[in-house]
């Protein structure tokens, strides 16, 4: 049985897809349509105590858009500690803000392609002793 707090965590999570933000769309519409190293992400991930705007799980990267409000200092210090977390629990932060988006989506493709973990491929043949 689900504990109270995942519960309110996951129904947070579903109202926050409902209700993305313009900047979340746009990148979430190239997420799902071009494959990154065929990363799938998945949008409002709930980790832990914490909602990840996209998140990878197979290579355990999350995503984050920043808008304005992102730059308080009560908001820069709540980032900072939701940072840090998600990092202690193994997850590496890209953070973007919404002008990167509307103006640069390449450079966040680029920057979020670059964290992702290269597909693996099977191991090259290499030769046994006595073969050349």
């Amino acid at each position: 049985m689900r504990k109270e707090g995942e519960f309110r965590v996951t129904q947070k999570a579903r109202a926050l897809r409902r209700n993305m933000t313009k900047a979340e769309v746009i990148l979430w519409e190239n997420l799902r349509k071009r494959a990154m190293n065929g990363a799938r992400f998945r949008r409002q991930h709930p980790i832990g105590p914490y909602i990840a705007d996209f998140a990878c799980s197979a290579s355990k990267l999350v995503v984050e858009v920043d808008g304005a409000t992102h730059s308080t200092p009560e908001e820069l210090a709540y980032d900072a500690r939701r940072t840090k977390y998600l990092e202690q629990q193994g997850w590496a932060v890209v953070r973007v803000t919404n002008i990167d988006v509307y103006e640069n989506i390449d450079g966040v493709w680029r920057t979020t392609s670059a964290q992702l973990a290269p597909p693996s491929r099977s191991a090259p043949h290499l030769p046994t002793r006595g073969e050349d």
